[in-house]
């Protein structure tokens, strides 16, 4: 498994690399988000942020509910929907 990038443009990048994986797999929207939910609560769970952005992100997971977790996931898809994979 991959590790979770340091700094956050670097993990706005890897999460870019892995939603055009999912787009280039003919994923759908909702099919992408329901990974990225997965993903969510897997690194929310187990995995320690690195940044100030990250932790932020972790607290807004854990507050959040189901539905409030599908749109941070949808947010953040769309946000790393332009960005350039290094």
């Amino acid at each position: 498994m991959q590790q979770v990038a340091g700094s956050w443009e670097a993990w706005k990048s890897q999460l870019a690399q892995a939603v055009q994986l999912g787009q280039s797999m003919n994923l759908s929207q909702e099919e992408l988000a329901k990974r990225a939910e997965q993903v969510g609560d897997f690194l929310a769970s187990k995995i320690d942020p690195k940044n100030p952005e990250q932790k932020v992100l972790k607290e807004l997971w854990e507050a959040a509910d189901d539905e409030e977790q599908r749109t941070i996931a949808n947010v953040l898809i769309k946000l790393v929907s332009g960005t350039k994979v290094h």
